[in-house]
């Protein structure tokens, strides 16, 4: 299929404003063209005066006429460009509702795994640089293109030859400007792409601070900050410093139309090829091409980044959508099976090979394995956060693309080491398990994360603020209002994905069990490296390479895997020293 041109596919993004972009073209040409005609004026009163003609009325009329085109290009031009950022800024908007309105619509992995950089850069200041295409290049570079050509066409009427004379300037300074402009569309791909960078570093940076600090890695971690921008700052040098020279030239070539109307206008007119009525007309009209053909050369650049602009935010706007039901299923019970599954994240090389297994209601289910092995994976199928191509996962004999996303999410609490707070007080960071919970039920699931006690220490209790990510609390405590906001939920499915890691050994009994308490009558997957706190469970999963090499229960596994048997033993004597 033929790639849609970028302009094509920006003016399709524009089509609810459609009128007002085209009102705003017209406007500008005819501003523009008013702009054109004290030039007529000025070569017909010098015509006149060289023949020496003494009418006041003529003069008048064509002063007249010249004024009338000055007020058309004061009046129309500034209209012009009013009714393009209306119409550009409702866009704008548009097109952020329609980002913002897809990514609910994608893949919650894909979202998870983009940087919030680079979502930024796209959703802010990609989008934001769309105002210039839309709101200057359409309506203004459009009427400056337009003007030249109805010039030309007027010169080629008067007289072919002068008409010619008056362009040569032209293609001479477009020479320069292409040689700034072969490789313009790759040079701002990899501005954005260097500026995402910058932006992830930033971003990392200023969250990690803490622990940067902490480790006392302020050195290291600076350096690789200001590489990204020195970095950033060197490329756009680089890349200016290497346009400004061929700029230079093109812009000062461009407006040379004299340099050939003149001496060869000159002699045409003195060997009776030419009259003066048409020399003098021609001389004044062609110092009117250039300018306009310049201030159209000025959105060249913006021309050139409208590719680069249109695929990010296409990259969204077209990106994978999760096709499920959209009526809810009626799940009469929380089995969960996994039949012949095969998997890769976006269009990496495939991650799980052939997973079958199946993990009954009520029950739990472990899984273990070296890191990169796939068990998490396994995981966030479950929760809906990828859709398998290969194979089906079902949840209460429904497939989980007959399960609405939005239903399939209130069925499954996920608990990661990684939970999430917001910037708002513990209070509502819990009752986003359930929103509209009452503040009794809030204290209720925090009484049995075991964390009622410490929020209660704090300066402002429950109304204490996290801070952006969490940042007020440690990471123990973090993980504790995760387990409480998981228990507030209150669904049938629990998945805990080294839920227990930042915890302290002084608060391990606390946490083991709310854990206890959330998993209670729950179907519950568990995803941990500390071994003894699974060997309790109905069956342990041990997946290896993105396969499941074997399955039972903790006694099973000791007597029949090689791989768990080595995973246990290292587990035992990194904890206590005992091998045995």
């Amino acid at each position: 299929m033929q790639k849609q041109s970028p302009m094509l596919r920006l003016w399709e993004l524009g089509k609810d404003e459609h009128g007002g972009l085209i009102r705003s073209i017209l406007s500008a040409f005819l501003g523009v063209l008013g702009g054109m005609l004290p030039y007529f004026a000025a070569a017909q009163i010098i015509i006149a005066l060289l023949n020496e003609n003494r009418e006041t009325e003529f003069y008048l009329k064509w002063c007249g006429i010249a004024l009338a085109g000055y007020l058309i290009r004061t009046l129309l031009y500034p209209l012009a460009l009013s009714m393009s950022h209306k119409a550009t800024f409702a866009i704008l908007k548009n097109i952020r509702a329609r980002v913002l309105a897809k990514m609910p619509e994608m893949p919650l992995g894909t979202i998870m795994d983009t940087s919030s950089g680079k979502i930024k850069q796209i959703v802010v200041d990609q989008v934001e640089s769309m105002e210039t295409p839309l709101a200057h290049l359409l309506p203004e570079m459009t009427s400056n293109m337009l003007v030249p050509v109805c010039i030309l066409i007027y010169l080629f009427v008067l007289d072919w030859r002068m008409a010619l004379l008056s362009l040569v300037s032209i293609p001479v300074g477009m020479l320069f400007m292409m040689l700034v402009m072969k490789d313009y569309g790759a040079k701002y791909e990899g501005s954005v792409k260097t500026t995402q960078e910058m932006n992830s570093t930033i971003v990392e940076y200023i969250g990690g601070i803490e622990v940067i600090k902490a480790f006392n890695q302020g050195k290291n971690s600076y350096a690789k900050f200001s590489d990204r921008v020195l970095a950033n700052a060197s490329y756009f040098y680089n890349w200016m410093k290497s346009c400004q020279f061929p700029t230079s030239l093109s812009k000062a070539v461009f407006p040379t139309t004299l340099v050939t109307v003149l001496p060869a206008g000159w002699l045409l007119y003195r060997s009776g090829g030419l009259s003066m009525e048409t020399f003098i007309t021609t001389i004044i009209l062609s110092l009117g091409i250039a300018g306009p053909l310049m201030a159209a050369m000025n959105f060249v650049d913006s021309l050139a980044k409208v590719g680069t602009i249109v695929g990010s935010v296409d990259e969204i706007l077209n990106g994978e959508e999760q096709k499920h039901a959209t009526n809810p299923a009626e799940l009469k019970n929380w089995d969960i099976a996994l039949e012949h599954v095969s998997f890769g994240y976006h269009t990496e090389k495939e991650i799980l090979h052939d997973v079958s297994l199946d993990i009954p209601q009520g029950t739990m289910t472990a899984f273990v394995g070296p890191s990169g092995s796939g068990k998490s994976t396994i995981a966030k199928l479950i929760a809906g956060f990828w859709d398998v191509k290969e194979g089906r996962i079902l949840m209460g004999g429904h497939d989980l693309k007959e399960i609405p996303l939005k239903q399939l999410y209130d069925q499954v609490a996920f608990v990661s080491q990684d939970n999430y707070l917001f910037d708002e007080t513990i209070r509502e960071n819990i009752r986003m398990g359930k929103t509209g919970a009452s503040d009794e039920e809030v204290e209720a699931a925090a009484k049995a994360a075991g964390c009622d006690a410490f929020i209660r220490a704090l300066e402002k209790g429950y109304d204490t603020v996290a801070g952006g990510g969490g940042a007020h609390l440690s990471g123990g405590e973090r993980q504790r209002i995760a387990i409480a906001r998981a228990i507030l939920k209150n669904a049938p499915v629990i998945i805990l994905d080294e839920a227990t890691a930042y915890i302290d050994p002084e608060n391990e009994a606390v946490i083991q069990k709310a854990v206890a308490r959330l998993i209670q009558g729950k179907t519950v997957l568990v995803i941990a490296h500390r071994l003894s706190t699974i060997t309790g469970a109905d069956k342990i999963i041990v997946v290896n390479d993105g396969r499941i090499e074997s399955a039972g229960t903790h006694e099973q596994l000791l007597k029949k895997s090689p791989q768990y048997r080595a995973m246990w033993q290292a587990h035992i004597g990194a904890k206590d020293g005992d091998t045995e």
